[in-house]
């Protein structure tokens, strides 16, 4: 990922993160972003907030930790003819982050959804202001609807997600 490139999608995730927040207080409506797993005993074992890589460069997993619980959605290129070079926000229907377990599933767009479970680990980077400082592993099972919406088809892969850069608090 170029530097520009990284920069871009960094300036909208924090847009995104921060507009989130203005709106976490609110009554939610349609599709806004908000906690969709209640906070319980079962804490995580660090704050992973943040982007992470996805399937294709220029994909993402936006995962948030609240107060409220866990939200999130995945941004990634749509495949089908009506939707090929369109990015399709999948939003979090369910999350959970307990100690290092993380698992989400999300809404259908298209007729395609995906479910997650996995695990977070420290990745290799000294600082969260690199890539990878945080690394999510775990299945990922996409969901698919067959043409003729009568049948649902999967297929799962063991996949890892590693965390974007995030800007220094100080800065």
């Amino acid at each position: 990922m170029t530097f520009i490139h990284k920069t871009a999608v960094l300036a909208l995730a924090s847009i995104m993160a921060a507009n989130s927040q203005k709106t976490h207080d609110k009554k939610p409506v349609g599709d806004s972003v908000r906690p969709v797993a209640a906070a319980g005993s079962n804490a995580a074992a660090e704050d992973i907030s943040g982007m992470y890589t996805f399937l294709q460069e220029g994909e993402f997993v936006q995962i948030n930790l609240e107060k409220g619980g866990v939200s999130g959605y995945v941004s990634k290129m749509g495949t089908l003819e009506s939707d090929k070079g369109a990015f399709l926000d999948m939003f979090f229907t369910k999350a959970a982050v307990t100690g290092h377990d993380v698992s989400f599933t999300t809404r259908p767009v298209h007729g395609i959804w995906y479910e997650f479970k996995g695990r977070f680990d420290r990745g290799n980077a000294k600082t969260k202001a690199d890539d990878g400082y945080y690394v999510v592993r775990g299945t990922l099972t996409e969901f698919s609807m067959d043409a003729a919406k009568q049948n649902t088809l999967s297929h799962s892969r063991a996949v890892e997600f590693k965390s974007l850069a995030q800007p220094d608090d100080d800065q």
